[in-house]
């Protein structure tokens, strides 16, 4: 019960491919878990049952259908390194997306690009949809 109870809040520990961690080793950086709260709670506040991922401080969560990809790894690791440089980054967030809509939140823009950019040069890896 409680095993089920901990996996049903905080989603399953999950490893990065070694494929993807070889392309991009700063993906390293990132702890990695497969679905829980986060996932629905992110989905929720925009009309969805889930998003594909979300970020708090160094820990990614993954909704528990999306892909593992490159793109999506990217853009959540910048995520990461906003809530390293940016003090009250989850505030500042959530005011980036009530004031311009979560596509165009500065914040989203940003990791949009710092994935896409990396994600280029290796085209011959798998990406998918951003987060």
């Amino acid at each position: 019960m409680v095993g089920w109870l901990l996996k049903t809040i905080a989603g399953e520990r999950e490893a990065i491919s070694p494929e993807l961690l070889s392309a991009f080793p700063e993906l390293g950086r990132v702890r990695l878990r497969r679905g829980g709260v986060l996932p629905r709670v992110g989905g929720w506040s925009l009309g969805r049952s889930t998003v594909a991922g979300i970020t708090f401080g160094r820990t990614v969560w993954l909704g528990t259908n999306a892909r593992a990809s490159a793109e999506l790894l990217l853009h959540e690791l910048r995520h990461v390194h906003q809530f390293e440089s940016v003090q009250a980054f989850p505030l500042r967030y959530v005011w980036e997306s009530l004031r311009r809509g979560y596509h165009h939140n500065r914040f989203e823009v940003d990791a949009r690009q710092f994935a896409m950019e990396r994600v280029r040069p290796n085209s011959g890896l798998p990406s998918s949809e951003g987060a």
